[in-house]
């Protein structure tokens, strides 16, 4: 099968395309770019195969579509879903309830079904980029331990803290935007009757002034989807001042100040049980016991990147390694793939002329990039630091396009 049926590209020799970045979106490119015929490679800086453990992820049809169109996976087995949108009052009870289905799943799930579909012969772990270089017929990537390799289309998709985006593009920077996300895991048998009850099949939301949080259960380790053997995934946003506190706050165990993200175990015990002591203050009943009960809560730093470009000649940006939003439309990967397939659609209409294909794409993933951009901003500042949220209000609902468009997806 090729790629959403596509076809396939002209010529004697296939492109050659090298993808830096091995995660969701890494993959994603790979096996669809592969599919048209394609002579591919995945270039990733970890040295081992990555793991979101603990990590919940929404679906929405552009997230799942390699899956689905190439039944590689049956989501129906590894997602769970949420009938109704729930908001908590201060004291657990519930403030508003809407029938809004969604689905979701966890990133082992997803990128260990990449991973394999893909393969390992050409999945190159331990290759971190510095240099990229390119002449009207082809580019030259260099990494650290001296290799070069040459190819007709190089793929950015290595993330928020992109290497490609930092080549093409030195002068964008991260943007912070006030706060931070914190995110746990408890194992739904280890949870209370009440707390159970109160959060199963169901997004649930809390709002007071300055912060909110989230529930909604994703896969067990184990890959059980069943209610009751899940993983109940808290998000709970909270602002943190730029400056002396956030650096003291991404200061793992050893000392090291990270960057965008502290990984599970890495944040110390003083922030740790702080953590729970506000959450049992702050939070209503059922998201405090969630919080308490989190074996190795973790925290990602909420920061914006805004592009202007995301097409140089051979190199192309997709995903966060162009634009970098914030989580509150659950729409970041379904982004990314958009952006991917996109691509591949360009290249095909292009006849595989690699720069016209990309001068094709642009426009387009330009203007989602900057709508959703816009969107999330909104979405968090009015959350974190106007205050506007209204619980109930359809407006708030995940989605890439429009809120909403991941809703009762079909997993069948």
């Amino acid at each position: 099968m090729t790629a959403g049926g596509t076809g396939r590209l002209p010529g004697r020799r296939p492109l050659r395309v090298a993808v830096l970045g091995g995660s969701l979106i890494g993959l994603t490119t790979a096996l669809v770019f592969r599919d048209l015929g394609c002579d591919v490679d995945v270039y990733e800086r970890s040295r081992s195969p990555l793991e979101g453990r603990g990590v919940g992820i929404v679906l929405h049809p552009a997230t799942a579509r390699y899956l689905l169109e190439n039944r590689l996976l049956d989501l129906a087995a590894v997602s769970t879903s949420a009938t109704y949108h729930r908001y908590l009052a201060d004291d657990g009870s519930v403030l508003t309830e809407d029938a809004r289905r969604h689905h979701f799943t966890g990133y082992n799930t997803l990128y260990g079904t990449l991973l394999r579909a893909f393969g390992r012969d050409r999945y190159h772990l331990d290759s971190e980029a510095t240099g990229i270089a390119q002449t009207a017929d082809e580019v030259r990537v260099t990494f650290a331990d001296g290799r070069t390799v040459d190819c007709d289309l190089l793929v950015g998709a290595d993330g928020v803290s992109s290497f490609t985006r930092r080549a093409v593009l030195p002068d964008v920077r991260q943007r912070y935007g006030g706060y931070v996300a914190w995110r746990g895991v408890v194992d739904e048998r280890e949870l209370s009757p009440a707390t159970f009850a109160a959060l199963d099949d169901s997004l649930t939301y809390y709002v007071r002034p300055g912060t909110h949080a989230l529930t909604y259960p994703i896969p067990n380790y184990d890959g059980a989807v069943e209610p009751g053997r899940r993983l109940m995934n808290l998000v709970w946003y909270r602002n943190v001042p730029e400056g002396a506190p956030l650096d003291d706050l991404l200061t793992d165990r050893s000392g090291r100040r990270r960057d965008v993200s502290l990984p599970p175990g890495a944040v110390r015990d003083e922030h740790l049980a702080e953590f729970r002591a506000t959450a049992r203050e702050q939070l209503p009943p059922p998201l405090a016991e969630v919080a308490a009960r989190s074996q190795a809560p973790f925290l990602q730093v909420m920061v914006d990147v805004d592009v202007p470009r995301m097409a140089f000649g051979r190199v192309a940006l997709v995903g966060d390694a162009a634009f970098a939003v914030r989580p509150h439309a659950a729409a970041a990967t379904a982004k990314g793939a958009e952006d991917v397939w996109a691509l591949a659609a360009a290249l095909v209409r292009s006849g595989g002329d690699v720069p016209e294909a990309l001068r094709l794409w642009e426009p387009a993933q330009l203007d989602l990039g900057r709508a959703l951009l816009a969107r999330t901003r909104h979405l968090g500042e009015g959350a974190q630091f106007r205050s506007d949220w209204v619980p109930g209000d359809p407006s708030l609902t995940f989605g890439l396009r429009v809120p909403g468009d991941s809703a009762d997806m079909p997993v069948q």
